[in-house]
This record gives C-alpha cells, structure tokens and sequence, in this order.
C-alpha cells in the first residue's frame, strides 16, 4: 500500500483532535525483493510497532483499560501468525492490518505504508457499492456489470455480511461501529493483494423485487474507479465554504478539521462574516453544516464557528460543564514530548495563537513529568470549568440566542475532532444531525504517527488518553434522519432539508 493509498483508506482510523499526519523523516529503506524478505520484514516491523506502542501509548499505563497490554499481546500473536505466510507485498499489508484489526482501537496500531510500484496493482469488478440502513447496494456500474440500485446479497455462498466479516473488517476492524458499515463496505469489491481472502466470483443481486446472478471478472483500476471509488465515499462534496443555495438558507462545508493555509483562511472568513451580520443568520430559515469527507484534526475549527452562531460564552460554559469531571493524561514519553515540542512551531506557523499558548503548556508539563519519571502530565484543569449555575441559562453578556435549524451532514468515518464537532453542536437544542451514524473514538487522542525502520510502515501513536470523558469509549452519534439514497450528493441532501423544514411548518400550523 502507498503512501497516497495509506492516507485514503487509513486516516479515518487515527483522525487527530490537534494535528494531522507526521511522520518520521527517515529515508525508505530498500525494499524487500525475495518471499523470505517479505516475510522477514513482517515480522521484524510488527515487533518494532509492538515497542513502539508499549513506549509511547499511553494505554500501556491506563488504569481505565488494563486489558490495554493483554490486548496488545493478542494482536501481536494474530499479526505474527499471517507474518509466518507473508511471500510479498500483498500478504505483508495483510498481515499488519490483521494486526492493527486485532487491537480494536482506531487510536493505536500500525498501517503499512509501502512506496509506490511496490504493490500489486489493485483491482475492481467493474462496478461500485455502498451501505445504507437496509443493506448493501449497487451505487454505479459498467454496462455489462449489476443493474445500479441493486441490493448485493451475497456471493458464492456467503451472505454479505459474512462475507464483509471475513474480507473487510478481519483486516479493518471494529466491525461493531455502525458507521465503520457506511464508510468501509465498499472495499468488499476493490482487491487491494490480499492472499489471504477469498475475492467473490458469483454474486446474488436483488432489484424490482426479482433477483438474479451474475460472474464477478475482476481487472485493473482505470480513471473510471477512481472517480466511482470517490464518489461512493461520501458523494460529490464541496469545498470548504459558505454559500446560499437559496435565500435564507446557509451551507458552510468543513471537509477537514486540518486545513490548509487556504481553508485556514476561508474558516476565519466564515467566522468574521457571522460575527459582521449575525442578524442575518438569526433570521435564516436555516444553517447546513457539511462535514463530509472530514476525518478529523483540530477541534479549534468547530469550537470557533460554534462561538460564531450562537456566542463564545454559551460555548464555553456548556463545554466546560460537560467535561467537568474530565482529565487528560499525557503520556510522558522521550517520543511524544519531542513530539509536542515540535507542535509549537507549526502551529505558530497556522497562526492558531491560542493553541500555541495551551501547547506550549502542555509541552512544559511533559517535560517535567518526563524528568521526574512519571508516566503522565495530568493537565490541570482551568478553575473556573464547570462553575456552579445552569450552563445553558443565558447570560446579560451573552448576544441574542441564535434558534433557528442547524442540519450537520455526518458521514460513516467521522471520527475524532469530527466527534468533538459534534460533542458540541449537540450542546444546542436547534441541532440536527442527518445522514449515517458516525465513526467512533477510543479515548487515546492526540495522534502522532512514526515510521518503523524499513520505511515500510507506520506506528499510530497516541499522546494523551481522556479520564472520565463525557463521551464514552467506542460510543458514536446516530442521525436524527438517515439519508439512504445511494446518492450523497448536495441536491439529495437539501431534499433533505427541505422536507424537514416543511415538516416543520405545518408541525407549528
């Protein structure tokens, strides 16, 4: 797998609450030409990525999940019993990803991130598919592949189910998350080189009620998959912005909580044009926040527009009240408080001057507890969070109370800061979360992400795990409103909006 394919198909498993990827800066090693180097290297890097893991995560140390190490321990008997049978590139991705499953955390674990040439070129069957609520169906196909609309149910024998938990989530794990199903089942029919699955050969497909068969011949990625493949993630999406598809009605797209310098800019603009004419958004008909395609990143971004609409100090004071009986524990480290360190810099660089001074705090709070020997920073939480009062009364200072609908788009793989944009849109009663169920979290954030030696994989290193976190391990947000067409585009989602906003009048006549 290459890099381009690691951050494609893998980030939605260790999505940041900071900062995003980073890896070590090491050259790639040769790469492995024999079966015996293959395997060879399989079984070095998973044992490297083992001590990785127990140096760094600080679920090694976490009184909250002691089963962490005996777990680690398991996955790294699962990982090295495929490493045994690796003869190349393929088996080698398998067998880490076995591995990485194995653990069950999407904050821990390890990816392979082979250079590009490397692996076999992956293939297709001609045809694309999505998961909504009701099962697994035929999003777009070639002329002569499944009719499009059509429900996949099952192949050689195998229900789709089955099948999915043999072939997808023994590799990609956490099959209990819902939204894992939405935005991971559509790798069923894509052969990235994995020896050690069975690809389908005969499927069963039911459409208008009937149902039929068809031969599955799979052939190489062309242009066309790539375009299907996308659009089958999360649909046509936007970019980042704010725009008016009617008078009254205000979409802001937020495709990644880590921006570049130009969707940095574009957030900041979107904050300043609320901030210039909040009586305009206090009278819109209604407000669309878009988050497909965002994996996570810094839960800045979403705090800031959240203080946008309806006021920093309602923000505040329901956030802090939320997670007043939350600490966080830094895993103090050599690897993670270098790490931190670095984190100064770069977002001095971002101009993100209020998460410069936190970081620049917690940097100094690990090295102390590094030198000391202890395994943990435990932040110190600001006196005044979860002050005593109601923290959703309104307050003299705060601007007029912003009531009117708020849709947030949520796709399958929101996970990490976009939870936490979702921790708090949901603190407000006007919030309506529509689409598929979303990813979930463990409670080790902060990712950082290391290369093993041979360059050929990557450690998921978290800096830090949440005590007593509002939102709990593995827990995950459900859409007030499902949207199961097929697809995701704008247009079926402002459908969406729209019948609700009618449903909504005649509710009020």
């Amino acid at each position: 797998m290459s890099n381009r394919a690691f951050r494609a198909l893998h980030a939605g498993m260790a999505g940041l609450a900071l900062l995003a990827f980073s890896v070590g800066a090491q050259a790639q090693a040769a790469s492995p030409r024999t079966p015996a180097e293959w395997r060879q290297a399989a079984i070095q890097d998973i044992e490297e990525g083992v001590r990785i893991t127990r140096d760094n995560h600080p679920g090694m140390f976490d009184p909250g999940n002691p089963a962490f190490a005996a777990n680690l321990d398991k996955a790294r008997q699962e990982g090295l019993a495929l490493a045994q049978k690796v003869d190349g590139p393929g088996a080698y991705s398998a067998a880490l990803l076995r591995f990485n499953a194995a653990i069950g955390d999407g904050h821990a674990g390890m990816v392979p991130t082979l250079p590009a040439g490397v692996e076999a070129p992956a293939r297709w069957p001609g045809f694309v598919v999505v998961w909504r609520e009701t099962g697994m169906f035929v999003a777009a196909s070639e002329p002569d592949g499944p009719k499009p609309g059509s429900q996949v149910l099952g192949c050689d024998g195998k229900p789709v189910k089955r099948l999915l938990e043999d072939n997808v989530f023994a590799f990609d794990g956490r099959i209990g998350e819902p939204g894992r199903w939405w935005s991971r089942s559509r790798n069923l029919f894509f052969d990235f080189g994995n020896p050690f699955i069975q690809l389908p050969a005969h499927c069963e497909f039911a459409l208008d009620g009937k149902t039929y068969a068809q031969d599955i011949a799979w052939k190489p990625w062309d242009e066309q998959t790539g375009r299907w493949r996308e659009a089958t993630y999360n649909g046509r999406t936007l970019d980042a912005g704010m725009s008016e598809p009617r008078k009254g009605l205000y979409w802001i797209a937020m495709p990644s909580f880590h921006p570049d310098e130009k969707q940095r800019e574009t957030y900041r603009a979107i904050n300043r044009d609320i901030a210039a004419d909040r009586g305009r958004f206090l009278a819109a008909d209604a407000v669309v926040i878009d988050l497909r395609q965002n994996q996570g990143g810094s839960s800045f971004w979403s705090r800031d527009l959240a203080a946008a609409l309806w006021g920093e100090g309602r923000v505040k004071r329901r956030m802090d009240a939320r997670s007043a009986r939350t600490e966080v524990w830094w895993r103090a480290s050599p690897g993670n408080v270098e790490h931190v360190r670095k984190l100064v810099d770069e977002l001095t660089r971002e101009r993100q001057a209020d998460a410069v001074e936190w970081v620049r705090h917690i940097s100094a709070g690990m090295q102390a507890a590094l030198a000391r020997g202890d395994k943990f920073y435990v932040e110190k939480k600001d006196a005044s969070a979860g002050g005593a009062g109601d923290p959703r009364a309104d307050l003299p200072t705060d601007p007029p109370p912003f009531t009117r609908p708020v849709y947030v788009v949520v796709p399958g793989q929101c996970a990490s800061a976009c939870l936490d944009a979702l921790d708090v849109f949901t603190q407000f009663s006007n919030t309506v979360l529509v689409g598929a169920p979303s990813a979930a979290d463990s409670t080790y954030m902060e990712v950082r992400y290391q290369k093993v030696a041979s360059g050929l994989a990557t450690v998921i290193v978290p800096n830090k795990v949440y005590v007593n976190r509002a939102r709990a391990n593995g827990e995950v947000y459900l859409p007030a409103i499902s949207v199961n067409d097929l697809d995701w585009s704008v247009d079926t989602f402002l459908r969406v909006v729209e019948r609700d906003l009618a449903r909504k009048a005649m509710a009020t006549q």
